[in-house]
């Protein structure tokens, strides 16, 4: 049996054999994401939705393995980010080749061929590879207000689309980053590859990592250790609490609380479930979500399978 380990524990661990962070699998990344999602839709109230995200996962991976070649960072940009102690992959900012729309393309054009698609996702497959071939600058501009985390000029239809292709194309950036030229310290709770927020995080099993708690990038896929009963928004230890919906200290999945800056993100435990996967689980517990609202705690961030409507704009 697993066992999970104290927070003592934890602390005197010899942190030389313990990986600061593991790089996303090619082979392996979004598929095992869609393969998780199938799982939870079938006891999910929104297995639907979960089903089609898998269908995008799939295409995902597809993207992932056909595009090989995206120009990542220079060595001028490793340089500065080494010297200032920043992701070297910085998302905000950064300059896209024009690959990354062929990636949406690919992804948008093998989800819209699956037989059992609803009416709806159809017609928004079609607007997308219709605003791909005219070359709409509203495109750049969704992925623009994706990747700085802006509300606006957010199409909460066409989102999950674009980000999966920027996931696609951050996580090959990260998949080929030399591990070597990371600065030794980046800025607490974002990735340090691309400087993205996590999605959640995952208290992993097996080899160096048992028992460590482990976040996942919401944009390169990225995992990145983060100490536990640490809330990883604000980096506070003393107001950190645990919710679950059922289950209390067995639950494989909690919501991980901060009493100092009102915010929480979930956290997953591979020793209760082996198969949990930081953006699947996250998705489908959306339940979780609901029971923090009417708690009174804000989520950091969204899903990026997820995305909400402005309230401005309603």
């Amino acid at each position: 049996m697993q066992r999970i380990l104290s927070r003592g524990e934890i602390e005197n661990l010899d942190r030389t054999s313990m990986p600061r962070l593991t790089q996303p699998t090619e082979r392996s990344v979004f598929q095992e994401r869609a393969n998780r999602l199938r799982q939870l839709a079938a006891d999910s109230a929104i297995g639907d939705y979960l089903r089609i995200m898998a269908y995008v996962a799939d295409a995902q991976q597809a993207a992932l393995l056909k595009y090989t070649d995206i120009p990542g960072a220079t060595k001028e940009q490793i340089e500065r980010a080494q010297a200032h102690g920043m992701p070297p992959l910085q998302a905000a900012g950064w300059q896209r080749d024009p690959v990354w729309l062929a990636i949406l393309s690919d992804v948008v054009q093998q989800v819209r061929n699956q037989d059992d698609l609803p009416d709806a996702v159809h017609v928004i497959c079609k607007d997308l590879l219709t605003a791909i071939v005219t070359g709409s600058p509203e495109l750049e501009r969704l992925a623009d207000a994706l990747l700085a985390r802006f509300n606006e000029d957010v199409d909460p239809a066409r989102a999950p689309f674009v980000m999966a292709a920027l996931q696609v194309y951050w996580t090959r950036l990260a998949i080929d980053f030399n591990e070597g030229d990371l600065p030794i310290i980046t800025p607490f709770g974002v990735c340090p590859c691309c400087g993205s927020l996590p999605v959640s995080s995952i208290v992993r099993i097996g080899g160096s990592r048992e028992g460590i708690r482990y976040t996942t990038c919401s944009l390169c896929s990225t995992e990145w250790h983060i100490v536990r009963v640490t809330c990883t928004h604000c980096e506070d230890t003393e107001k950190v609490a645990y919710h679950t919906i059922e289950d209390g200290e067995e639950a494989a999945i909690k919501a991980e609380s901060c009493g100092k800056c009102n915010t929480y993100r979930k956290i997953f435990y591979q020793n209760k479930d082996q198969m949990v996967e930081a953006v699947a689980d996250d998705l489908a517990s959306i339940e979780l979500d609901v029971l923090m609202g009417e708690e009174g705690f804000f989520r950091v961030n969204g899903n990026p399978y997820l995305w909400q409507k402005n309230e401005s704009e309603e």
